[in-house]
């Protein structure tokens, strides 16, 4: 951890770019055994910072493909001089992965945290994007992100205060999601404020529900979700949903007329977004 520490502190980290980088060895050991890399494996990495998990990824992987917004850190990468790393300065929102490579590919990404959403959006695309050439091109994913997002991406409907949302939604629509570890704030230099997690989002074949529309389940749960203090019926009707016609489905799937959005599971609110159409 010492040298790892050492090697981090010569680096002029940038809080702009959110950058703190893994200095915890265990941590990175951690990452390599749960992204089960093989050498016929091409790895994308987002936000490699200076190298410190890079360098282990490359020593198990057919090929790293590194997605690097900081032309110091690229430096820093560079010297890293291995024939299976390829090193990309670009942002990873606006970088088409099936520009990058023809093969699947695994990420393994410690990002900035105040752009998780917008990143897991981009990887996984949306909802109703059926055809998403990111997702078709990603098999699994292993992410580091704020503790309490991890909680959020895993969460269900009986998950404790505002874990469950839109983001949980999102994610598992598209992948299998577990927490791997947590991630204590020491592990970083500089020290975030929070503690982190790894979660690993499995990439599913098909989408979790068959829905006849899914832009029409988007804006469900979108409304659900609008106003958190409402009721699922009120966060309905002030969206643009018909009043009468909400009352009539609530009443018609048996559930109480006071229920909030955040009690329902995502096969609920498929069912709910099936009758309001």
């Amino acid at each position: 951890m010492l040298d790892y520490l050492q090697r981090a502190k010569y680096f002029k980290t940038k809080k702009r770019l959110g950058q703190n980088f893994l200095i915890n060895g265990e941590v990175i050991s951690d990452i390599i055994k749960f992204a089960n890399i093989t050498k016929d494996d091409v790895i994308l990495e987002i936000g490699p910072g200076v190298g410190f998990v890079t360098e282990q990824l490359v020593k198990y992987a057919k090929k790293v493909i590194a997605i690097e917004l900081d032309e110091e850190a690229i430096k820093e990468l560079e010297k890293l001089e291995c024939n299976n790393l390829e090193i990309i300065h670009n942002d990873i929102l606006k970088t088409e992965l099936s520009a990058l490579c023809n093969e699947k590919m695994k990420v393994v990404a410690n990002i900035p945290y105040y752009i998780t959403s917008p990143i897991i959006a981009h990887l996984l695309g949306e909802i109703d994007d059926l055809n998403n050439k990111n997702r078709e091109q990603i098999e699994d994913i292993i992410l580091m992100v704020q503790e309490e997002v991890a909680n959020r991406i895993a969460a269900t409907e009986k998950s404790s205060g505002k874990q469950y949302g839109l983001l949980t939604i999102l994610a598992q629509f598209w992948a299998e999601c577990k927490i791997l570890r947590t991630v204590g704030r020491k592990s970083f230099y500089p020290a975030p404020k929070v503690n982190s997690a790894l979660v690993s989002l499995k990439v599913r074949k098909s989408p979790l529900l068959k829905l006849t529309d899914y832009s029409h389940f988007r804006k469900t749960i979108k409304a659900a979700f609008s106003q958190r203090r409402k009721t699922l019926k009120n966060c309905l009707v002030s969206s643009g949903f018909d009043k009468e016609k909400v009352s009539r489905v609530i009443k018609e799937l048996n559930w109480d007329e006071n229920i909030r959005g955040e009690k329902l599971s995502i096969e609920q609110f498929g069912q709910l977004s099936e009758l309001l159409r």
